[in-house]
Order: structure tokens, then sequence, then C-alpha cells
């Protein structure tokens, strides 16, 4: 499935499903494809942040790569590919079978462990990924709370387009407003900038995000979409109550290990996408039951995705 640009939806950052061992299973996508185009999804990210991206084998997210194509296309879902490494030959492999096996996008964060010098070098090594999938639109992903490659992205955009022919955006993971506003005003429209902090949400649309992408979006779509039309309406008390639901739910599941809980609850609703992986924790069934107990008391049953 190709991407409705401009962009102007929620984006689930899909979990990398795992077997009980730690092992990787594919074999679980179709059960999350479905899942998530139940529930109203349209476009996943995959192989990021929330699917362990770093924890992952290169040849491990291919596997996900060819279990997600297949699976977006029954269930109507466009699939973008993040393909971000510190191995630029990695990023490219992974460019170049996310174009052969025609999903949507890719995308990618910066190498973290040699860093790009400056400016320059992030957009010529964003320029060299793309190229590698030049049918593709590439969205860089500007997370620099875990990557500690920070730039301008008001200027990154001016760069990039300049050098990229399929650039397309940045998912923007940065809770900047200013420097999103000022974004914004560089894009004038022709590029995406989705948001990337649920937690934040409504500030986010009120700067002026037009879509987002995010890890809670698996599991409680309703609620930012509740959020949104509220925003949207002029209800800006609803709005206010929905984000601090958000918030409130993100907090807790956060109490113990964010993405082992989240898995947990993606478990707990019928999508066995199983643990995280190492360095990350896991909840113990007690904590776990604690926090499905809290997140029940905000309203969970309302809101959130309903077992599959």
């Amino acid at each position: 499935m190709k991407l409705k640009r401009p962009l102007q939806e929620l984006i689930a950052a899909t979990f990398s499903p795992f077997h009980p061992d730690g092992s990787i299973a594919p074999e679980v996508v179709a059960i999350q494809a479905s899942f998530l185009a139940t529930h109203g999804i349209k476009t996943v990210f995959i192989t990021g942040t929330t699917g362990e991206c770093h924890s992952l084998s290169c040849d491990e997210r291919l596997a996900l790569y060819e279990a997600w194509a297949p699976a977006g296309r029954v269930h109507g879902l466009a699939v973008i590919a993040h393909v971000g490494d510190n191995s630029i030959e990695n990023a490219r492999r992974l460019a170049r079978r996310a174009a052969e096996l025609e999903l949507a996008a890719t995308s990618a964060i910066p190498p973290m462990y040699f860093k790009p010098a400056d400016l320059k070098a992030l957009v010529n090594w964003c320029a060299e990924v793309a190229s590698s999938a030049p049918g593709l639109p590439f969205y860089y992903y500007d997370i620099p709370k875990l990557t500690g490659v920070s730039v301008p992205i008001e200027r990154f955009l001016i760069e990039a387009r300049a050098r990229i022919a399929n650039f397309a955006g940045v998912k923007v993971t940065n809770p900047d407003l200013v420097s999103y506003r000022r974004s914004l005003d560089v894009a004038e429209g022709s590029l995406d900038l989705p948001w990337g902090t649920d937690e934040a949400l409504l500030a986010g649309v009120a700067t002026g995000a037009q879509s987002a992408v995010g890890s809670t979006y698996n599991f409680a779509p309703r609620l930012y979409v509740y959020l949104m039309d509220a925003f949207n309406r002029g209800d800006l008390a609803e709005a206010r109550r929905l984000q601090s639901l958000s918030i409130a739910m993100v907090d807790t599941i956060a109490a113990t290990d964010f993405i082992g809980t989240a898995k947990a609850l993606m478990v707990r609703l019928g999508v066995p996408v199983g643990p995280a992986r190492a360095p990350l924790g896991n909840p113990t069934n007690d904590q776990f039951e604690s926090a499905f107990a809290r997140l029940l008391e905000l309203g969970f049953q309302k809101w959130g995705a309903t077992h599959s």
C-alpha cells in the first residue's frame, strides 16, 4: 500500500514480535496487522524504537519486512520501514529490500556511536541511505534524547530538500515546540512532519501537527482520535482531559518498563508479541496485573483497543 500524502493520520509504531524465548516471531505479524486494521490504523512504522531496532540483527529486521509486506497488502496498511543503523551498509541493505518488497516508505535515525560531525555530514549520510530506495519517500527520524544527535530540524529540512530527491519529511520525536513550529513554517505543507510524542499530542496538534507516530496508538488509538476531534471542534477542556488520560496511561505502563509492559498489554489483547529483549526489562505477572488494573480504573475499556 502507498502512503496517502500529506500524512493526516495516527501511525502505529509497531512492536517487534518475539517468541517467549526471545527469538523473532514473524508469523505474529499477520495477527498484528489484522488487529491494527480492525482498530482503524491505516499506516504502520516498523522496526523503529518501539520495535527495538537496535536489539535486532539486520537479518531479523529483514524477516519482519518480509512478513509485513504481504500483511500490509492483505489488511490495507501502508508500511514505513525504519532502516536506520550504525552501519551504513546495513541501512542501505534494509532500504533496498524495503523497495524490492514495495513497502510504502523508509525512515532512519542517524548513526549514534560515530555520530555525524555536523548538519552537512548528517544530510550526506541520509542521502546515501535514501538513494538506496529512490522510489520510496524517505523520512529522517529525529529522536535526539536517544541518539545524542541534535540539529535544528528547520535547517535540516532546507538542506535535505536540496540534497535528497525523495526526501518526504521528518518524524519528530523531539518536544521542542518552537523548533517544531519553525519547521512547519519551512515545510510550508510540502513536507510531512509527523509528531512523535504521544503524551504531548495535544501540544503537537495545537502547534500544527497533521499526523503522529506513536507506540500507544497500537492499543489506544480511540483515545487520540477523541482528543483530536475535541480539539478540532474547539472543546479544549475535553482535549486536555483526554491528554491527561494519555499521560496517566503512559506513566502507568512506564512505571515498570514501558516497552516490556506495553508488549504484555498487547498479549492481553490477543496479539502475542512476546517479551521485550534485553537490555529492556519485562514486568512480573503481579506488576502487569497491577498496571492493567490501573488502566481499567482510567477507563481503558472505553477508549482502549478491544481483545482480538
